[in-house]
């Protein structure tokens, strides 16, 4: 599955991957198309078997903070600003935990017997640290982690990061004594590495261990990245290493938070983009990763990949996969069935990473479709490989007319990224007039040979 890796109409971003048994299963918040603001008064879950990775089953709602049709809610305090932030789950000793972020009341906990919920409320955190450190019980962005000894620690916290143990007799109480404050520090100090403003922490925990090191993903208060840290103790001195994945380059930004996960002895980093023009409209995507035997885990782009290796050029690509977006074009959705990449000005760039072409020596040409909404204006749309800078190898005049446009562009064989570039031939007046008018949408578009 390409990313998103969801159903294109479903937007979960703050994922928290976990695999119990056989599946792995997806929890986040839950955002909406275009929305003016950030998740929603329920929690979704969506798991896929570890054999098939393209087969995504949608549980429902999960846990609900506001009366509804269909349920009701699952907290005892009920209004319409009370909204459910990126929750994490975990299991212990057969029952599965869900560690949920209130905002505007306390923080809870609720258990099920199964990894899909539906989860009921077990009980609000038990605590006697101060308010100030934990935003009123609200226990910000719950990153929960059981270690192998079985105790059990609850990381949280935004633009101020604190960690504590639960107790793992009830799973709701945190331990007296436990509590470390800025676990990942927001100021820079010479301990650990954290110097630079791009290793300091704004929000996002999440807390993995590998072998025998721990790693806390966090997200930095420079871009939207997800950074990490390593520890040979869960409670630390942890020391940055860098980051994982950063969508605030070549797409517009917000936040990011995700983990890691590894899936049939792959690990992969779980994180969000934007959409629909907004930061709160966020949508689930994956990459592969390494981890290196020093600890180490290298940089990876953001690509349209998702769990695949590679994508076929020679199959439909449906616009909305765009991993690189400049000049201001966004993917909007118009409904369940439609989504479009709009706002292409002159200058645009639109990219995709990566594509197969494969190998075939004996042609020099192959064609290139596009599915196209004009909008009256004139413009050519150059295709090249290997990014935004790389080999142009063809053009594809856009005008007034809604459709298929095609070309004749050069052969090429092998793996490459697949970049648009869009100009006009306006000047003067007109221009000015044309430089930042949409010129058209992209629907689609595929190559054959």
């Amino acid at each position: 599955m390409s990313n998103p890796y969801l159903p294109k109409w479903e937007y979960i971003p703050d994922g928290e991957p976990r695999v119990f048994g056989d599946r792995v299963y997806i929890y986040g918040s839950h955002d909406r198309a275009g929305s003016d603001s950030f998740c929603d008064y329920v929690l979704k879950c969506w798991s896929a078997p570890l054999s098939d990775l393209n087969k995504w089953t949608c549980h429902g709602d999960i846990f609900h903070v506001r009366d509804d049709r269909d349920h009701k809610s699952d907290i005892k305090k009920t209004g319409d600003n009370i909204m459910l932030y990126a929750p994490d789950v975990v299991e212990k000793d057969g029952k599965y935990y869900l560690y949920a972020y209130i905002i505007n009341s306390k923080g809870c906990v609720g258990v099920s017997d199964r990894p899909e919920g539906p989860f009921k409320l077990l009980s609000e955190y038990k605590y006697t640290i101060s308010d100030e450190v934990c935003c009123n019980g609200w226990f910000i962005d719950p990153g929960v982690f059981v270690d192998d000894d079985g105790r059990t620690y609850i990381c949280c916290g935004y633009e101020r990061s604190f960690m504590a143990e639960i107790n793992s007799d009830n799973m709701y109480e945190i331990l007296d004594g436990t509590l470390i404050e800025h676990i990942i520090p927001c100021e820079p100090r010479a301990e650990g590495g954290f110097t630079e403003k791009e290793s300091l922490f704004f929000e996002a925990c999440s807390m993995r261990k590998v072998g025998n090191t721990y790693y806390f993903i966090y997200s930095p208060q420079v871009g939207s990245r997800l950074a990490y840290a390593t520890s040979d103790k869960p409670t630390g001195p942890f020391t940055y290493r860098g980051y994982i994945v950063d969508n605030g380059v070549d797409y517009p930004g917000g936040n990011d938070h995700g983990s890691i996960a590894c899936i049939n002895g792959q690990w992969y980093i779980f994180y969000h983009r934007m959409t629909n023009g907004t930061i709160m409209s966020r949508r689930a995507c994956v990459e592969k990763i390494e981890i290196l035997p020093d600890g180490t885990i290298p940089y990876v782009e953001m690509t349209s990949l998702g769990f695949e290796d590679s994508l076929s050029p020679y199959e439909i690509t449906p616009a909305d996969i765009a991993c690189v977006l400049k000049g201001g074009a966004i993917i909007t959705e118009r409904n369940k069935f439609e989504r479009v990449i709009t706002n292409i000005t002159d200058g645009c760039v639109i990219g995709y990473k990566y594509y197969d072409f494969g190998d075939d020596f004996s042609s020099k040409t192959m064609e290139f479709d596009a599915d196209v909404n004009g909008f009256g204006c004139d413009c050519t749309m150059h295709i090249l490989v290997d990014g935004a800078g790389g080999e142009e190898i063809g053009t594809v005049k856009i005008g007034a007319d809604s459709g298929t446009v095609n070309t004749v562009v050069k052969n090429v064989t092998g793996r490459h990224s697949v970049f648009f570039k869009v100009t006009t031939d306006y000047n003067g007046w007109t221009g000015e007039y044309f430089k930042n008018r949409c010129l058209f949408e992209l629907r689609s578009f595929v190559f054959s040979k």
